[in-house]
């Protein structure tokens, strides 16, 4: 495996550690302290979390079977997009500032060009 892959390997694993931690956070500790409202964008975070923690192991696996540049960008872009849609919604679940939503957006778009560059990586198999 290519030090590319092991990278969005070892990223993924590390993401979905901290995705997992953050769920059982919010089920046991805020769970009484937010409001659900609030508690409900934690959860919306930690899940979206997940499921790229996954895409990123989706990016590893195609990485060591079509090496190349999408690959990679894919694996950054869902990088990018964890921390910018579910950063942003651990913050303002915590916080109650509600301007850190400005930034959930930008990660969803990271989340859709991840998925565009690993559907186009694909196509290379």
């Amino acid at each position: 495996m290519s030090l590319a892959a092991r990278s969005l390997a070892a990223a993924g694993a590390v993401s979905a550690f901290i995705a997992v931690g953050a769920g059982a956070f919010a089920a046991h500790a805020l769970r009484d302290r937010l409001d659900p409202s609030a508690l409900q964008t934690f959860e919306t975070a930690a899940r979206y979390q997940m499921y790229h923690a996954l895409a990123l192991l989706a990016a590893a696996w195609l990485q060591d079977r079509a090496p190349g540049p999408l690959p990679s960008w894919a694996g950054r872009l869902f990088l990018l997009g964890t921390l910018l849609f579910s950063g942003s919604l651990y913050a303002l679940a915590l916080s109650g500032l509600r301007p850190l939503g400005a930034l959930t957006p930008f990660g969803g778009v990271a989340f859709l060009a991840g998925w565009g560059c690993l559907a186009a990586g694909a196509r290379r198999l």
